[in-house]
């Protein structure tokens, strides 16, 4: 259990709660009705506090009977606000002769991890620039307009509606990448000021919940290619990836946003995606109709849902995806992602999720330092001989088409062949 070290009896005296316990006691509370966790050596029952989480129940009963230090640090931009929820929570911490971390963990590795997430603070990589966002959303506006202006000056013929469809698409999936740094709170200092702002940018520039994307989204950077804790690798049992585990398909995510806003009455968030429609027939209608306003946006989602999964699958598709492991935050981000070359254009085209790496191991930094985090990160990979991938953008989509076929022949030997 992560280095050894004598257990004492489980729930003997001592602590600050008076009550000490092991690693033994810790993980048997890992069930849907009782779960606790240990976040810098402290105990945690979060049973019932689990539904009321703000990031989602699911989230943080993924780490139920585990150390969550790095997870709770690497979501929580704010972490000493976040403390006053965890101190009724607190029930203990672990024996003096219990090691800090669960099960086999590398110790050193995580040792090093910390140390490297200091020294990105102490860097001030954690500190957003407030004008590359105001541009970036202004691009965004700037592409909405064209595209009425396009249609405007010169009409609804064939080739205007097709550039005007491409316009709206790039700033749909641009609008994608803008809606996901404020998702992870890494524009603004106050979360609260991020989560408003996601609202508008999720809810009013793409017609989506930000609520649902969150308690969706969260999961799948809390254990990234995990099967039945990444909703990304779900099971509906309708297509086979990796090597042994099934995909959820795209198009359900709609049924998903709209089932998720009215079984929660998240009317906010309703509110909100309702604007985005609303503006969008009132500014289209005229040119097209209702119908044909219909047939545009829907033409202008299939495109933006081939942007967003080429671009998202191309660091994960590839890599390694299969059940727990219980591996330590930096190992377990390692084997599930990948980077992409750096380039303007890449920059630009995958809403630098090219730094698939360090997004992973720090959520909440802002994307345009991601750069300077690389080369840190790197080095503590090479030193502890945990592969660190960087491809071309051609090789990581040949990478996603090849995975593909593994995963395919895989099914038909399980399922036709045999």
């Amino acid at each position: 259990m992560g280095g050894g070290g004598q257990q004492t009896e489980p729930g003997s005296s001592g602590g600050r709660n008076g009550v000490l316990y092991t690693w033994e006691e810790v993980q048997k509370h890992c069930h849907k009705m009782d779960k606790w966790l240990v976040i810098n050596r402290k105990v945690y029952n979060i049973t019932e506090w689990a539904k009321r989480h703000p990031g989602g129940m699911r989230v943080i009963s993924h780490y139920a009977g585990e150390d969550a230090t790095d997870a709770f640090h690497a979501f929580h931009p704010e972490p000493e606000f976040v403390r006053k929820f965890l101190k009724p929570l607190l029930i203990g911490e672990l024996a003096p002769s219990e090691p800090n971390l669960d099960r086999q963990k590398n110790a050193i590795i995580v040792q090093d991890f910390r140390a490297l997430r200091e020294q990105v603070e102490k860097a001030d990589l954690f500190r957003s620039d407030p004008l590359f966002f105001c541009l970036y959303l202004g691009h965004i506006l700037l592409l909405e307009a064209l595209s009425l202006f396009l249609l405007w000056n010169w009409g609804t013929g064939w080739t205007q509606t097709l550039l005007c469809a491409v316009i709206l698409t790039t700033a749909q999936s641009q609008a994608g990448w803008l809606q996901h740094d404020f998702g992870h709170l890494s524009v603004f200092k106050k979360s609260r000021w991020n989560h408003l702002v996601h609202k508008f940018v999720i809810g009013h520039l793409k017609g989506a919940s930000a609520n649902w994307w969150n308690h969706r989204h969260f999961q799948h950077h809390a254990k990234p290619n995990i099967f039945s804790k990444d909703p990304d690798v779900n099971m509906l049992h309708a297509l086979v990836l990796g090597k042994t585990q099934p995909v959820e398909v795209f198009p359900f995510m709609v049924i998903q946003i709209m089932h998720t806003m009215f079984s929660r009455r998240d009317w906010v968030d309703l509110a909100w995606a309702l604007s985005y429609y609303l503006r969008y027939f009132y500014c289209y209608v005229p040119y097209y109709g209702f119908l044909g306003s219909i047939a545009l946006v829907t033409f202008v989602r299939f495109m933006e849902s081939h942007w967003f999964v080429w671009v998202t699958q191309m660091n994960h598709i590839p890599m390694d995806i299969d059940h727990e492991k219980h591996q330590d935050w930096l190992t377990m981000q390692l084997v599930a992602t990948c980077n992409i070359e750096q380039s303007f254009f890449n920059d630009w085209f995958s809403g630098h999720l090219n730094f698939q790496i360090e997004h992973h191991l720090f959520p909440t930094m802002p994307r345009h330092n991601y750069w300077r985090a690389a080369p840190m990160v790197r080095a503590v990979c090479e030193k502890h001989g945990i592969p660190y991938q960087v491809k071309s953008l051609w090789r990581g989509f040949a990478d996603i088409v090849s995975s593909l076929k593994e995963s395919g022949d895989l099914w038909l030997d399980a399922y036709l062949h045999k």
